[in-house]
């Protein structure tokens, strides 16, 4: 009996392993599974599996508010009416005009920017224009013949030599080109290739710490919705002093910029690893006025043949002058690296710095081809002229303005603040080499609700930054007090379009996509070989997607339709109604919007805008259809259905 019990209870236990042994297979499996690039990916965009996810929706239950719906991309449940929601919600109630612009400007069209200022402002003392923001405006939207112009041939940006440009690769073969290529001979943007520039690539510079929010999302489209593609660049440059694997946690891991991918490869974005550097170059201080203050008796040279020069400052045994900072030097807060971020990379690589919560409405460009193209904007209507705000700020690189201000930065306790730096060039006497741009450029809201408004409000009324996100009918108090163009036409709801889903169908996709993207694995090879790390590491993670809303497939969009979650348009109902807010009455005339939060929004015409554009059926403000790859359209807010 007793040696029965023993060989039953031998039997149970190894019943047991076996049975744990399959369950480890399995669970191993799936991980497995998980980890591999080319399961983790689907389609030919490189966009993580459960951002593409197609149903089934699960429909969990109906209340008086509406249909649950659990969506594949979130973890969240959304309530939808089914006769007002995000799936049938015309995007307005009157006739779109998106080229309201006009042509694009010339690849080689300039600013005056001493214009601009001054139409704005007034004279340097009186800032009689300064507090007038509906005037700055309408001269920026009207009167373009005056402050744009198009150089002699000779003086044009693009007959320049660009060995000697000041960005590096501004020729898109690293500065060895011996001229640009013509604009007969330069070739346009298309789904695989970024194109030619007729002129010098200009550089954007972005920063940013932590995964991609709906912030970086709006910002690039804004950004591909606007810009001269083929003549930008646009560096995000990501924390990896306190995030080492930023790059490629970006490129594999993040759910929200998985869409922007193919960009990536297309050549757009260029995604840099942001580290301060213990070393910055700098010019020589022939002038003496750079603050740099030379010793009179320069140091012994070490056993490199390098010599300090000045405080925090070496010459290498070439000549080369090199601003070299201390460990303690190259700490920082986190608000205080992107203070600095902005005046190093602009110092080092020229081009333009933005805040990633700025909203590009026009083309950059002729505001920063100018021989002297440095400026930054005011301090909302604070009258100093050292009263800077460098959210949107452009620098000559490797100048003696830059060398500067970064100087200065540093001598001042790596204190890179903008009213800092600005207080101190006007102290010295170069803030006029500095141009403030008035802030109807680029944050016209400011004003209204920061210093007293002279003159009329603007085009629309906003009196503080949430205004813009406020949906709802009657939120928004007196927005057109300032409008006095035509009546805008009112269409019939039932025939305007609704939001877009995707570009193409899943079967266009297929169809006309291998030349446009990179495949997955492709992706993830090439990101693995960067960062030194292997390929089955570099799988994206199945979670990560917005926190806050959901995406949905054309296929849910389907399923929710069959259901009658999606039902007939009835505007009764809907607490976010279509109005009449187009982007040609945002702002106009100002390059961008600072943000300092959506569907029936001024930001949602944004939105509308710029998934339109990037689905081919609308143009964008200067009446250019998309070319490029296909992007994913804006999330759906689960508290805006």
């Amino acid at each position: 009996m007793g040696d029965g019990s023993r060989i039953r209870a031998f039997c149970t236990l190894l019943r047991n392993l076996i049975a744990a042994a399959l369950l480890y297979a399995v669970i191993y499996g799936s991980i497995s599974l998980v980890s591999d690039p080319s399961v983790a990916s689907r389609g030919k965009l490189g966009i993580p599996a459960f951002l593409d996810k197609a149903g089934p929706t699960e429909l969990i239950k109906t209340t008086k508010a509406g249909l649950k719906v659990k969506f594949a991309s979130s973890s969240k449940t959304v309530t939808i009416n089914p006769h007002a929601n995000v799936f049938n919600r015309p995007v307005t109630a009157v006739k779109i005009k998106d080229d309201y612009l006009g042509a694009r400007p010339h690849v080689d069209t300039e600013a005056d920017l001493h214009m601009l200022v001054e139409e704005c402002r007034g004279t340097y003392s009186g800032i009689e224009k300064m507090r007038n923001v509906f005037d700055c405006l309408k001269f920026f939207a009207n009167d373009e013949e005056r402050y744009y112009s198009l150089p002699e041939i000779s003086a044009r940006a693009s007959s320049q030599d660009p060995r000697q440009a000041e960005y590096v690769n501004a020729d898109g073969n690293d500065n060895t080109l011996t001229k640009y290529v013509s604009v007969d001979e330069a070739v346009a943007a298309n789904g695989s290739n970024i194109g030619t520039c007729p002129g010098p690539i200009i550089p954007y510079h972005v920063y940013w710490t932590g995964p991609a929010t709906w912030r970086v999302e709006v910002f690039i489209k804004s950004y591909l919705y606007t810009q001269n593609l083929a003549c930008s660049r646009l560096w995000l440059w990501l924390d990896s002093d306190r995030h080492p694997k930023a790059v490629h946690d970006m490129m594999t891991k993040d759910a929200l910029f998985a869409r922007f991918l193919p960009l990536v490869d297309r050549g757009d974005i260029v995604l840099k690893a942001w580290k301060f550097p213990s070393r910055i170059p700098l010019p020589k201080d022939e002038a003496g006025i750079n603050g740099f203050g030379l010793y009179n008796t320069p140091g012994r040279p070490n056993s490199k043949g390098e010599r300090a020069i000045a405080e925090n400052i070496i010459e290498d045994k070439n000549g080369q002058n090199w601003l070299v900072l201390t460990p303690k030097q190259m700490t920082f807060l986190p608000v205080a690296v992107s203070d600095a971020v902005r005046f190093v990379v602009l110092h080092i690589h020229g081009g333009a710095y933005f805040d990633m919560d700025v909203l590009m409405l026009r083309d950059m460009r002729p505001l920063l081809l100018p021989k002297e193209h440095s400026f930054a904007e005011r301090w909302a209507a604070h009258p100093h002229p050292g009263d800077y705000n460098t959210a949107i700020m452009s620098l000559t690189a490797n100048s003696s303005l830059s060398s500067y201000l970064l100087y200065g930065g540093i001598r001042m306790g790596v204190n890179f603040h903008p009213r800092v730096l600005g207080r101190m060039a006007w102290k010295d006497g170069r803030d006029q080499e500095f141009l403030m741009l008035e802030t109807a450029a680029f944050d016209p809201i400011w004003t209204e609700f920061n210093w007293d408004r002279e003159g009329r409000c603007t085009v629309p009324c906003l009196r503080d930054y949430g205004a813009a996100f406020k949906g709802r009918v009657g939120a928004l108090k007196d927005e057109w007090e300032s409008y006095d163009g035509p009546q805008l036409e009112s269409i019939n709801l039932s025939e305007t379009p609704t939001k877009e889903l995707r570009a193409r169908t899943s079967e266009e996709r297929l169809a006309g996509l291998d030349a446009v993207a990179p495949s997955p694995s492709r992706l993830m090879r090439r990101s693995a070989e960067e960062d030194n790390v292997p390929a089955s590491a570099a799988a994206p993670t199945p979670k990560g997607d917005h926190s806050d809303s959901f995406q949905a497939t054309l296929d849910e969009e389907t399923e929710l339709r069959k259901a009658g979650v999606v039902a007939d348009y009835v505007l009764s109902v809907d607490k976010f109604a279509p109005n009449n807010r187009t982007l040609e009455n945002f702002f106009r005339g100002a390059w961008t919007y600072h943000i300092h939060n959506q569907p029936s929004s001024w930001i949602s015409i944004l939105e509308h805008a710029h998934d339109g554009f990037l689905a081919g059926s609308r143009t964008n403000s200067y009446g250019e259809k998309w070319t490029g790859p296909d992007i994913f359209p804006y999330n759906y807010w689960p508290e805006f259905v």
